[in-house]
């Protein structure tokens, strides 16, 4: 297991609708929205060999601010942590959005854990936690916060666009109709293991039952 330190290197900055700080790896660069980048953060604990095979990740999101996501790595791959925003969570529970998801209510079940088969697909709902990888052949997803950009038109109400083939996940990472991507975004085990800190790859009654993820 590793621990991880949230540091941010640059305040998050106003973009004049909301303070929004896009956090990515250099191969995961938003499109249109002026934001500042932290570099992906990893995990200082075990071998890469040990992540491999299924390690747990602790990351400390207290410095987290609304708006603004992280991103770290767990079993090799890229997971994102977002704070959000109430006026976030209020469009993505709008019946209107609702209505061009493929699956708002989570039914196909090995997407996510039981506890985050809800609308908001977490714990808590200001933060999500979930890897960024498309359901379709793997991409990497942009984080693409903004309301109605004129790229993407004016149903979007903020999410994650895969820029290979064009698939769209809203910001709990639920699957728009019409998309090549047939599922939601995958909603790793995670538990709350303080305040402050999260801990990916365990669920807390594994935790307490001193399990590995």
């Amino acid at each position: 297991m590793s621990s991880i330190d949230f540091a941010p290197d640059t305040p998050p900055v106003d973009d004049g609708r909301r303070r929004l700080l896009v956090v990515a790896s250099s191969a995961m660069t938003a499109i249109g929205l002026a934001a500042v980048t932290i570099p992906f953060i990893r995990s200082m604990g075990p071998s890469q060999k040990a992540k491999t095979a299924g390690a747990s990740v602790k990351v400390d999101f207290s410095k987290l601010e609304i708006g603004q996501q992280i991103t770290l790595e767990w079993r090799g791959k890229p997971v994102w942590i977002l704070r959000r925003s109430e006026e976030m969570l209020r469009l993505m529970e709008a019946p209107q959005h609702r209505q061009r998801l493929r699956d708002p209510d989570s039914a196909e079940l090995a997407q996510q854990p039981d506890y985050a088969r809800n609308a908001t697909r977490s714990i808590n709902a200001e933060y999500f936690v979930v890897i960024g990888i498309c359901t379709h052949l793997g991409c990497v997803p942009n984080f693409r916060p903004e309301v109605a950009p004129e790229d993407l038109g004016p149903e979007w109400v903020g999410g994650y666009f895969c820029p290979c083939h064009g698939s769209r996940f809203d910001l709990a990472g639920r699957v728009y109709s019409g998309v090549p991507a047939p599922t939601n975004l995958v909603v790793p085990p995670y538990h709350f293991h303080t305040t402050t800190v999260i801990e990916i790859g365990i669920d807390y009654e594994d935790a307490m039952q001193g399990g590995k993820g």
